[in-house]
């Protein structure tokens, strides 16, 4: 199975109020189709209390990869992942690029390199712009505007 993931984090007042959103697509392929056509399986978007926007962006890849581990009628491993965010830091962090200083995020990185190799297969991260993760950050706002 293939899957497509945005994910945002963000507070307000960093650190403040913070929220995540998620967006998951299964992507369906077939010998017949080049790219596969991709399909929401689920959104979602939620408060996480007082947060910096770093540990939100990271406890977005977090969720995700939990609701990936449970989803219905799939077993790991995957065959790939695809996970997008639109913080260059976040994505270098996880990426091994640039080194993760802060305890805290240290711990959040563990906890996503677990689900990673109980996932299984492919996951891979990229940095979009903004613009291109637009549903994300819309359940971010959402949930925070529904909670202050």
């Amino acid at each position: 199975m293939k899957f497509i993931v945005h994910t945002d984090g963000g507070a307000r007042g960093n650190p403040g109020p913070a929220a995540i959103g998620v967006v998951i697509e299964e992507v369906h392929s077939s010998p017949f189709m080049v790219h596969g056509k991709a399909e929401v399986v689920i959104e979602f978007g939620k408060t996480i209390g007082e947060a910096t926007n770093n540990f939100a962006e990271y406890t977005a890849v977090i969720e995700a990869l939990k609701w990936l581990k449970n989803y219905p009628g799939a077993s790991a491993p995957y065959a790939s992942i695809q996970c997008f965010l639109d913080s260059t830091l976040v994505v270098n962090q996880l990426n091994g690029t640039f080194k993760v200083k802060n305890a805290r995020l240290r711990e959040l990185l563990t906890e996503i390199r677990v689900a990673e190799s109980e996932l299984g297969g492919e996951i891979a991260y990229h940095f979009v712009p903004r613009e291109e993760n637009t549903r994300a950050d819309f359940l971010v706002n959402k949930a925070l505007d529904e909670n202050s």
